[in-house]
């Protein structure tokens, strides 16, 4: 999978009237954001799980139309309850994002909305326009609650659209991309139409394993974990074929931590790695060789150099 480099542009062949901007995902943490994301550019480029707080960094991912290009601004949940370096890293991340971009996503689940929504809603900007997308529509129990939910929520602020939508069955997402399109600017698009993210393969086969671990270890292992890959090598094997090496480390706090990864004779470790590696080999479109060990690291999310080291921002 060819990585998104900002200097490759295209020479532009597109209508007068083209679009391209950039447009922040953001809501509080587990309200569907990644989902949203990957579903709106149709390919898995941001980690999902039912753990909060499972994106950590800003991804970008891009849909290329006729009519316009979307940069998409995938953010971590913004974080309230804990103050140590990782997560005071992906606030700013957020609010850097919030300054640098042409329209907004506001997402909140529909039927709920809460002080952690209004914190998040506190930091928008009001010099751009923002869009509320209430997602998970399909899992109300009663469909009435939905209008007044959506009143509820349009009194708190002054949003250019208000669109419902499932994410996950992608419905209403066309309904969302034509509530966006009026919002970016006239451009030629920035990026060539085969480029899906700004980041490159080392990074989302970091992400995929961090993946694996929340969704298969669920609220055995702590929140503060991180992935490091150590060696990423991309070979072309005798037959033409590309084969990618890549060794991982997981960085966990204390040794019982180590223990309960990897599993009685390794299983837990063996399983997470085999995931992985499949959805890599789906992604990267060529085969994959992964190697993953897990290393004690104790209070690594407390050192600001250390999550800057694992590009943390």
């Amino acid at each position: 999978m060819k990585e998104l480099e900002l200097n490759d542009l295209l020479t532009p062949t597109v209508p007068d009237d083209y679009r391209c901007g950039f447009v922040a995902i953001v809501g509080q943490p587990n309200v569907g954001k990644s989902t949203l994301m990957n579903h709106l550019i149709g390919q898995k480029l941001s980690i999902t799980s039912r753990k909060a707080q499972t994106t950590r960094h800003r991804i970008n991912g891009v849909l290329t139309r006729e009519d316009a290009q979307f940069v998409f601004v995938d953010t971590p949940g913004f974080q309230t309850k804990y103050r140590n370096a990782l997560n005071q890293a992906m606030n700013r991340s957020v609010t850097t994002t919030l300054a640098d971009v042409d329209a907004i996503l506001f997402v909140v689940e529909a039927g709920r909305y809460g002080p952690a929504d209004e914190a998040v809603l506190k930091l928008l900007p009001k010099d751009r326009p923002v869009i509320l997308v209430i997602n998970k529509v399909d899992l109300l129990a009663d469909p009435a609650r939905l209008l007044p939910f959506m009143e509820q929520v349009a009194a708190q602020f002054e949003f250019s659209a208000i669109v419902p939508v499932a994410a996950k069955k992608n419905q209403k997402l066309d309904v969302l991309l034509d509530a966006i399109l009026p919002l970016l600017p006239e451009s030629v698009p920035m990026f060539s139409a085969e480029h899906l993210t700004d980041r490159n393969e080392r990074f989302l086969a970091a992400e995929l394993i961090r993946e694996k671990i929340f969704r298969l270890m669920g609220e055995e292992l702590p929140y503060v974990m991180a992935v490091e890959i150590e060696k990423f090598d991309d070979e072309i094997r005798k037959d033409g074929s590309e084969l990618r090496r890549i060794y991982a480390a997981i960085m966990v706090e204390r040794e019982n931590q180590k223990a309960i990864l990897i599993g009685k004779n390794g299983e837990k470790l063996k399983r997470i790695a085999t995931e992985a590696r499949v959805d890599m080999e789906q992604l990267f479109d060529a085969k994959v060789f992964l190697q993953v060990f897990v290393k004690v690291k104790s209070g690594w999310a407390d050192d600001t150099r250390l999550v800057r080291q694992l590009g943390y921002e």
